[in-house]
């Protein structure tokens, strides 16, 4: 074989990054209320909850800054942002313009299979809001929701869906999930 044969072996890496690993964790403690508003977290106290070095979560912290849902506090740490009931009604706002319309748009376009496959993703979003594991229903409502946004054929718009999904999280669900609102929430889909 030589260097310009394609290698029919090599696929994609099935483990995840430390980063992406502590991005997600960090991500589901936010959305959860685990972490609330206003709370400030340094990258060595989470690196040492973590078992890791601070390079990591520094870098998830990062990549949660560009999401929203963390400040970047120089020479301190991170701050959990802080969302107003204003913010949260904008951010709503701009989701109803864009998330019906572009359902709507390609509903039609989905084949059996992409209609058996979101099924199978509503399915779990129903049977995590039961078991009140709101970690893995919040992962698999935004699987959900991207996988229909990406029936569109724009990256933009699946990115720009994705970060007004996270950020309308930040108020938490564990009020849903307390007032027993989450499983009826996850049944509409």
């Amino acid at each position: 074989m030589t260097a310009a044969e394609p290698v029919s072996s090599i696929g994609p890496v099935l483990q995840t990054s430390i980063r992406a690993t502590i991005t997600r964790a960090l991500r589901n403690a936010i959305i959860s209320g685990e972490f609330r508003p206003g709370e400030i977290h340094t990258g060595p106290g989470l690196a040492a909850q973590f078992g890791v070095s601070a390079t990591p979560v520094r870098e998830a912290m990062l990549d949660l800054a560009k999401e929203g849902l963390v400040t970047v506090l120089r020479n301190k740490g991170f701050q959990i942002t802080n969302v107003s009931n204003e913010d949260l009604a904008d951010l709503a706002q701009i989701r109803v313009l864009i998330e019906p319309v572009i359902a709507a748009r390609v509903t039609p376009l989905i084949p059996a299979d992409g209609v058996e496959r979101l099924r199978v993703m509503a399915q779990r979003i129903v049977e995590r809001a039961a078991e009140g594991n709101l970690a893995d229903f919040i992962e698999a409502d935004r699987e959900f929701h991207l996988a229909i946004m990406e029936y569109a054929g724009n990256a933009r718009l699946t990115k720009l869906v994705s970060d007004l999904r996270l950020q309308t999280r930040l108020l938490g669900l564990k009020p849903l999930l307390e007032r027993g609102e989450l499983a009826e929430n996850a049944r509409e889909h």
